[in-house]
């Protein structure tokens, strides 16, 4: 029988930011750095709120990695093969995860501090968060500043329509325990 092998990798304290958003919608999560990219798309799905129903891609400076495509016909690198700590080291070292390429969701992911492991914590985990993610297909930022105009204001002709779409909405509303709940099961 094989030894286990041991994760010596280590934590990194990530800050993801939503572009173009004003207030910020923005999330502090702590990461392993053996993390593979398809693994990390799957917790910024559940970090921001997202539901994964679009296509997604990681830029690193000129390099994309995702999901390839031969139809696509762009040069995407397997997110399956490389693992967080391969693409980020240090503090200040950023990179870009973007979501559903029609509305264009840019998320800003800055390294904060590299930790060492806590042995009774569960990684991933979210400590911290501010503001609701948007609803899928609000139309990008500009929809989206759309969308939270028509629900709050009663006299909007867009009113009733927005709000039966976008059902019971709270732009402030973040929920952590839920967030590290899901979080917990992948």
């Amino acid at each position: 029988m094989l030894p286990k092998k041991v994760d010596d990798s280590p934590v990194f304290q990530l800050k993801v930011t939503l572009k173009g958003i004003r207030p910020p919608i923005w999330r502090r999560i702590l990461v392993r750095g053996s993390t593979t990219l398809f693994r990390f798309h799957d917790i910024m799905q559940i970090v921001m709120g997202w539901e994964d129903e679009h296509l997604h891609e990681f830029v690193v400076g000129g390099t994309h990695y995702g999901v390839p495509d031969p139809d696509w016909g762009a040069d995407v690198k397997n997110e399956t093969r490389v693992k967080l700590g391969q693409i980020v080291a240090q503090p200040k070292d950023r990179f870009l995860y973007e979501y559903d390429f029609g509305d264009g969701w840019l998320h800003e992911i800055l390294v904060e501090k590299v930790l060492p492991v806590e042995p009774d914590v569960h990684y991933p985990v979210c400590v911290k968060g501010k503001r609701a993610c948007p609803p899928e297909d609000v139309g990008g930022e500009w929809g989206y500043a759309m969308f939270l105009e028509a629900i709050a204001d009663p006299e909007n002709p867009e009113h009733a329509d927005m709000v039966e779409w976008g059902g019971e909405f709270d732009p402030e509303e973040f929920d952590l325990e839920a967030v590290n709940a899901d979080l917990r099961r992948l």
